[in-house]
């Protein structure tokens, strides 16, 4: 579904009397959690009324948002609510959503350079060295709590056992590169 939206244009849904939503583009029947699905996948649809050709977009997304608040954890505080609805009638209802949207666009924009930095923090180097220090002290406390678990120096490893150990040390090194690089 999530290219519907991106390679065909806008994905026509419609809705029948008896509340049936049909997507034309996949001649299927679909649920408000397809929809839901739809929105997340960033899918352009536009919902209308079988029957007389009404755009019904807005007020299904309003009946998605609706249900969401119900079934889960709630978003939208009351507070906020409250507030939305008095401006309903308001001088500054016009305002109103041209704020909102610039509001919640800013807000994915600052999530989207949140995300990010913790990417490239988490890719540092520094955290490379820190996650091989717990392995190696992990090492040592498996070797004092289960004798033979870590096999000593003198011990010559089985040929296929050297072979084995010789590809992860390989491995190892190219992945410690690459941390190398990205840390720069």
């Amino acid at each position: 579904m999530a290219n519907e939206g991106k390679s065909g244009g806008t994905v026509i849904i419609k809705k029948y009397a008896n509340r049936r939503l049909y997507n034309t583009s996949t001649s299927s029947y679909i649920t408000l959690d397809h929809l839901a699905q739809m929105v997340k996948d960033n899918v352009d649809f536009q919902v209308i009324d079988a029957k007389t050709g009404a755009d019904l977009t807005h007020a299904i997304l309003t009946q998605i948002i609706m249900e969401e608040e119900a079934a889960g954890e709630q978003m939208l505080p009351t507070n906020f609510l409250r507030q939305l609805i008095s401006m309903y009638g308001n001088s500054m209802q016009a305002l109103l959503p041209g704020y909102l949207e610039a509001s919640m666009d800013h807000f994915r924009e600052n999530q989207v350079k949140l995300r990010k930095a913790i990417e490239d923090s988490i890719g540092a180097n520094p955290l490379a060295q820190l996650a091989q220090r717990n392995m190696e002290m992990f090492k040592a406390a498996a070797a004092a709590f289960v004798p033979g678990a870590v096999q000593r120096d003198d011990a010559k490893p089985e040929p296929a056992e050297a072979d084995d150990l010789d590809v992860l040390r390989k491995q190892m090194a190219e992945m410690q590169k690459k941390l190398d690089q990205l840390s720069k």
